[in-house]
C-alpha cells in the first residue's frame, strides 16, 4: 500500500528518502528573490487566494506564490511548452489540456446557474488536478462546497490543497496553503469528527504553523482510536527524524511494517534509521525487502547504496 495519492508525490517521498539516507533531509526551503520579500510573497498569495487581482497579475517571478485559480498558460510545464515556467516543476499540461481548461474557465465566467456553475468547477477541479496544479483544484472544489457544503465536498477540497501543501516551494507558500487545508479540514470534521483520515492530514497542515504541537497531538489522538493507521504511524516516523529522534522513528516505522509488511515506504525508512542507530543487520533486511516490493529502478540504486555503506 502506498502512502502517496500521486504517482508524483511519491516520487517525491521518495527523493526525500534518499536525500535522508545522506543526512540531507528537510521540509522544502523556498529562495525570495532579492527584490521580492516575503512579506510581498505573501500578500500577494493572499490576494489570489481572495480572487481580488492577485497571483495572474503580477510579475512571472511570482506566480508560484499564488494560491488561487490560473490561466492554463501558467500552469503548464514541459520540455516542449513555450508557455512553461521552471518555478513549477511538478506541473505539467499539454496544448490539448490548455485549450480544456481555457474553455471551461470562459465557461464558468460566462455562466449565472448555479447547478452549471457547480458542473463546471468541479471539472475545473478535476482538470487542474490532472496538471498537478492542486491549489487551483482547491479553489473551485470548495466553490462546489461552498454552495453545497457536505463532509465530502469540504474534504475533496481540503485535500487537494493539502496536496499542493506538500508541493509548495517555499515557507511562505507553504505556511499560507496550510491554512487553507486546515480552514477546509476543520469544515470536514465540524461535519464528521471521526473522519480520522481528515483528522490525520489537518495534523500534518499544523506543523507548517505557529503550533505544530497541536499538530503531533492530533496525530497520537488518531493513533489512540486507530492503533494501525498507517498513515499516522508513517507521519509520526518522518516527523521524528526531522527532530533527530532516531530511534523513536525506528519504532515507528517498525510499527508499520508490522502492520503492513509490504508498505514500501515504510520498509526504507526502517532501514534508514536502523542504519542510523548502528543496527547493521535489521537495516539490511529492510532494504531488501524494500527493494523487493518496488520495480522502481531509483529505488534499487538507491538500496544498493546503503547497502555498501553498511558493509
Amino acid at each position: 500500500m502506498s502512502l502517496s495519492r500521486t504517482g508524483t508525490h511519491q516520487a517525491l517521498l521518495l527523493v526525500g528518502a534518499l536525500a535522508l539516507a545522506g543526512g540531507l533531509y528537510a521540509l522544502p526551503k523556498g529562495i525570495v528573490k532579492p527584490k521580492e520579500s516575503k512579506a510581498e510573497l505573501t500578500q500577494d498569495a493572499a490576494r489570489t487566494a481572495n480572487r481580488d487581482g492577485g497571483g495572474m497579475a503580477t510579475n512571472g517571478s511570482k506566480t508560484e506564490a499564488s494560491s488561487g485559480p490560473r490561466p492554463a498558460e501558467t500552469a503548464t510545464v514541459g520540455p516542449n511548452e513555450a508557455g512553461g515556467t521552471a518555478a513549477a516543476p511538478h506541473t505539467q499540461a499539454n496544448a490539448t489540456q490548455r485549450r480544456e481548461l481555457n474553455g471551461l474557465l470562459a465557461k464558468y465566467k460566462a455562466t449565472t446557474d448555479a447547478a452549471t456553475r457547480r458542473q463546471v468547477s468541479l471539472d475545473l477541479g478535476s482538470r487542474y488536478e490532472a496538471v498537478q496544479r492542486f491549489d487551483s483544484a482547491g479553489y473551485y472544489y470548495a466553490e462546489v462546497a461552498l454552495a453545497q457544503p457536505a463532509e465530502k465536498a469540504w474534504q475533496k477540497a481540503a485535500d487537494a490543497y493539502f496536496q499542493a501543501y506538500s508541493f509548495a516551494s517555499s515557507e511562505a507558500r507553504k505556511k499560507m496553503l496550510g491554512e487553507r487545508a486546515r480552514e477546509l479540514y476543520d469544515n470536514v470534521l465540524t461535519a464528521n469528527p471521526n473522519n480520522l483520515d481528515a483528522k490525520t492530514n489537518l495534523g500534518m497542515a499544523y506543523m507548517s504553523s505557529d503550533n505544530p504541537v497541536k499538530g503531533i497531538t492530533l496525530l497520537r489522538e488518531v493513533l489512540e482510536q486507530d492503533p494501525k493507521n498507517e498513515k499516522v504511524l508513517y507521519n509520526l516516523g518522518v516527523l521524528a527524524i526531522q527532530s533527530n529522534q532516531y530511534d523513536k522513528a525506528a519504532e515507528r516505522f517498525a510499527q508499520l511494517v508490522q502492520v503492513n509488511p509490504n508498505n514500501v515506504e515504510g520498509q526504507f525508512y526502517l532501514g534508514v534509521t536502523l542504519a542510523r542507530t548502528n543496527r547493521a543487520a535489521g537495516a539490511k533486511a529492510a532494504f531488501l525487502k524494500a527493494k523487493s516490493l518496488s520495480q522502481d529502478p531509483a529505488l534499487a540504486a538507491s538500496v544498493e547504496e546503503e547497502l555498501a555503506k553498511l558493509q
